[in-house]
């Protein structure tokens, strides 16, 4: 992903048993090399944590400036 490793976004595609995620909702990707070398990412959910999900759950999406600094100074 191309932006700054603590603003990097995913689209949600895929929630299979993962009840703290919305299909088609945008999420912020916190840097974790172990979890990218297995095949997961670190993503804050909806309950305000960060937690592993499979990669293949999301898309990778990369913001305008402006909409990345909007969605950042939201959480």
């Amino acid at each position: 992903m191309p932006q700054n490793k603590r603003e990097q976004f995913v689209l949600c595609i895929k929630n299979s048993d993962a009840e703290d995620l919305e299909l088609r909702k945008l999420y912020q990707v916190l840097p974790d090399r172990k979890a990218s070398q297995d095949g997961y990412l670190r993503v804050i959910d909806e309950s305000g944590e960060d937690y592993l999900y499979p990669e293949s759950y999301f898309v990778a999406i990369t913001l305008p400036a402006a909409a990345r600094e909007a969605v950042l100074a939201s959480n």
